[in-house]
């Protein structure tokens, strides 16, 4: 599979301007940029030629009305019931799309890890640390990129968690 050529206007300029107060610029040039949108893991994982569960979802949550990001490695779902007991609040759900865009600043798809809007709570399932590099949203549908699990969760500011669906 072949990649169009990285460009350093690749990443959403929030998610950019975020890279650099945190002093990951070197990431930008890390960030690939694909022609069709990447909007699901297995879009990004396909696109990416990774598996699954190296990609990191970045999904918003209402937690008693009130918005929290949970990561997610991208073979597995959230288990909202988990969530709900970690948090210790009343009801946990999807957030709406608007909700995501003006807590986050991105659309639904492109939500990265961090760089966001506003500060809002981040849980960050031990999933993800299964693996050494995992593939996140830079901000769009059609960007992604690498980072280690450990250090993508503390830019984050995460708290590991266990809250994926187990099989039964």
């Amino acid at each position: 599979m072949t990649t169009p050529p990285t460009q350093d206007s690749a990443a959403h300029p929030r998610f950019a301007e975020a890279l650099e107060e945190l002093g990951l610029g070197e990431l930008r040039g890390r960030i690939r940029r694909f022609p069709d949108a990447t909007r699901t893991a297995a879009e990004a994982a396909a696109a990416i030629g990774c598996e699954l569960s190296q990609i990191c979802k970045s999904l918003i949550f209402a937690a008693d009305k009130v918005p929290v990001l949970v990561l997610m490695d991208g073979a597995s779902r959230v288990d909202v019931e988990r969530v709900r007991e970690v948090l210790g609040v009343e009801k946990v759900t999807r957030a709406a799309a608007e909700v995501v865009r003006e807590t986050t600043g991105y659309a639904i798809g492109g939500v990265p890890p961090f760089g966001h809007r506003t500060k809002t709570r981040v849980l960050a399932d031990r999933s993800l640390l299964g693996h050494d590099t995992v593939w996140a949203a830079a901000g769009t549908p059609h960007t992604v990129f690498p980072m280690d699990p450990k250090t993508l969760i503390a830019h984050a500011g995460g708290t590991l968690v266990d809250v994926r669906e187990q099989s039964a």
